[in-house]
């Protein structure tokens, strides 16, 4: 017995250190067991959706392309008729015919429930599924059309809903209704004309086949389930350290990527802002200094003229104050058929009010204008048409570097290709030709906002000028806009404005 006891009590401990491990073993399996039921019950529901979706996707297409085909016709059959043609009683039987085999024909598709042609007569709207009404309405203009059912007034009211939608867009509109009801409506355009729309309620059924596909997907994910389960608990102990280490050191990299970035998104955000009241408040203090020597200056005599000046002034200051605010102004305030701008006018407003008055005392700046009265008007806002070209002019006095500067401006309308070519020359020096240099969108360096400008670092925030009136010019106008230096000296500054 002694000699037995020591190998039954090893024999104990060894079952009982193995009945832990297996313990918690089992705990571990039964825990990724249900991770994997968790997951897998997760991705079957996504599937689902995605059925679901790919379902509607599907059925939504085919409801459009039936109710398109079904307009097509409609349109090609009065359109191959003219509305001034006579017609025979055997020709109108033959339309009134073909018209109502296109409607019962989409009805023999057992997903269309309904179709009609919805029209406004100027009493009401009306719905028209059948061949005589049809005929009658588009080839005799009749409106007398009797009054429609309770599924025809539901169909109109939906009609309602969406009438503007369509008028404006002349899209195809599709409404779902209890998720497998399609409502379509089919804008109807006879000879471009928008008359009313070809509506079709169809309820295709495809559920047998996504049932077929997420059943095949559960057998599937079973026996993947089951096979992986293996993997992971073999995989667990050796990924739980690497991933923990892992996960510490991305964490570290994460924090401190973070920081970096936020110091650099605040910086460029200051400097920005920092950019913008430069420019701002150098405009708006040079305009304020005018509007005062004018308010001074003011008498009888010239109160028209003061007036006027002042009052582009005062808009012009109130206009940079506002894109100061806006990093990105609504598009109706720069640009629409409200604006009807003259560009010449602008240019002689900006040459005669602002830079002759800045260089009356200055002998050495002269301005040679050669402006082209056959140039149209522009549907853009004056003040921000200012805003571009006020930094051209401004860039070619304070980068000239010469003794007697020398500015042409022109502006030429070619009248068969409806182009306006717009030149800012001087007699400087030039630009740089590393800020000539395009990247690799084709765009100039000189356009790009930068630190480095063409005045060098005593002037950093000239070249932000340059910036704005490109960014505006064609982002904004929707014209072309470019810089070159001359053979002779000096550069030249092209805008190419297309006139619809």
């Amino acid at each position: 017995m002694n000699k037995e006891s020591p190998n039954k009590w090893n024999m104990w401990e060894r079952y009982h250190k193995y009945r832990f491990e297996i313990r918690h073993l089992t705990v571990l399996a039964l825990i990724l067991i249900i991770f994997q039921l968790i997951v897998l019950f997760m991705n079957q529901s996504s599937l689902r959706t995605v059925f679901v979706k790919s379902q509607q996707w599907y059925q939504q297409d085919a409801a459009e392309r039936i109710a398109n085909l079904t307009t097509t016709s409609i349109e090609m059959l009065f359109e191959s008729k003219g509305l001034k043609t006579i017609l025979t009683k055997s020709e109108e039987r033959k339309i009134i015919q073909d018209f109502n085999i296109i409607f019962s024909q989409q009805l023999l598709d057992k997903n269309v429930q309904s179709v009609a042609i919805l029209v406004q007569t100027p009493a009401a709207v009306i719905a028209i599924a059948d061949g005589q009404e049809l005929f009658n309405f588009l080839f005799r203009g009749k409106r007398e059309i009797k009054p429609p059912t309770k599924a025809q007034a539901e169909v109109i009211q939906l009609y309602k809903n969406v009438e503007d939608t369509l008028r404006k867009n002349e899209q195809t509109f599709t409404l779902l209704e209890q998720d497998k009801i399609f409502h379509v409506f089919v804008p109807f355009v006879p000879r471009g004309e928008f008359v009313g729309v070809v509506y079709m309620k169809t309820t295709p059924d495809l559920l047998f086949l996504t049932e077929e596909m997420s059943k095949n997907y559960n057998q599937t994910a079973l026996v993947y389930s089951s096979l992986i389960i293996i993997g992971l608990i073999a995989m667990f102990y050796i990924s739980t350290k690497t991933l923990a280490q892992r996960n510490e050191v991305q964490k570290l990299l994460f924090e401190e990527q973070k920081q970096h970035l936020t110091e650099l998104i605040n910086h460029q955000k200051e400097m920005m802002f920092t950019k913008r009241i430069y420019h701002t408040h150098h405009k708006a203090e040079k305009i304020s200094g005018f509007i005062k020597e004018d308010l001074r200056t003011l008498s009888n005599e010239n109160i028209s003229v003061i007036k006027n000046r002042i009052s582009k002034y005062a808009s012009f200051v109130a206009r940079v104050i506002y894109d100061m605010k806006w990093y990105d102004p609504p598009v109706q305030t720069i640009r629409g058929p409200m604006f009807h701008t003259d560009i010449n006018e602008v240019i002689r407003f900006i040459v005669e009010n602002i830079f002759q008055r800045v260089s009356d005392n200055k002998p050495s700046i002269q301005f040679a204008l050669s402006l082209d009265p056959a140039v149209p008007a522009v549907a853009i806002n004056e003040y921000v048409i200012w805003e571009v070209f006020e930094p051209i002019i401004q860039n070619s006095i304070d980068h000239a570097a010469v003794d007697k500067k020398i500015v042409r401006i022109s502006t030429l309308y070619n009248q068969m290709q409806k182009i306006t070519t717009l030149t800012f020359e001087d007699n400087g020096r030039g630009i740089e030709q590393e800020l000539l240099s395009t990247n690799e969108y084709g765009v100039k360096r000189i356009f790009l906002e930068r630190d480095i400008s063409t005045g060098g670092i005593e002037k950093e925030h000239s070249g932000y000028g340059c910036y704005i009136a490109y960014e505006l010019a064609t982002q904004r106008f929707g014209w072309k806009m470019d810089v070159e230096n001359l053979p002779e000296g000096g550069c030249r500054f092209t805008f190419i404005i297309r006139h619809i």
